[in-house]
Parts: structure tokens; sequence; C-alpha cells
């Protein structure tokens, strides 16, 4: 259900917003990578204006991405840790003797 929102009231216009930008930035822009000569057509791109505004949007989801990745890497070594942990317990309780366990008392009669 909350799939099915996201999809219609976040996706859905942001997916008719980046039509429209492209459809109107279909024209040529230039961009030079020589800020000391703009001129040079060796490290200068001619392309639609759309391609680089998607480019700067895939790029910006990129980094974004390995940014939360790198931030949250404590959080998955701790869980990495207590799992270990809980494993070792857990191997611990199967190996602990029977005698150490408490003793089953017997039922009383009537």
């Amino acid at each position: 259900m909350f799939n099915r929102f996201v999809l219609i009231v976040v996706f859905v216009p942001l997916a008719v917003i980046l039509i429209a930008l492209a459809v109107a930035n279909r024209e040529l822009v230039a961009f030079t990578l020589d800020p000391f000569n703009p001129g040079n057509p060796a490290l200068t791109l001619n392309w639609p204006l759309f391609i680089f505004l998607f480019l700067a949007l895939a790029i910006g989801m990129v980094v974004g991405s390995m940014a939360t990745w790198v931030k949250q890497g404590r959080y998955r070594k701790l869980a990495r840790q207590r799992g270990v942990e809980a494993e070792n317990l857990r191997q611990a309780v199967n190996r602990a003797p029977a005698a150490s366990q408490a003793p089953v008392l017997p039922k009383p009669t009537n």
C-alpha cells in the first residue's frame, strides 16, 4: 500500500517533470572542461541540455548513496559483531553439560 502511494504521489509527478525538462531542453549546449581555453574542441562536449541534467541527477544519486553507505558503516560493523556474539552464545548454551541445568522437580500427586 505504501509503495503504491509513493509511486503515485512522488514518482509519477517526478517523471512528468523530467519528461517536460527533456522535451523543453533539446538544444545543444557546450560543456567545456578547459576553463582557460573554452574554445578547445578536444575538451568540449556539445550535447542537449537534458543529458547534462540527467547526468547531474545520476551523479548526485550515486554520490549520495555512497555517502550514506559510508556513514552507516559503523552500524553494519556493530550488527556483524553482535551477530557473531549471539552465535557464540547460542553455541555455548548448546554445549553446556546437562548436569548444569536446573533439576526437574517431580509432579505433585494428589
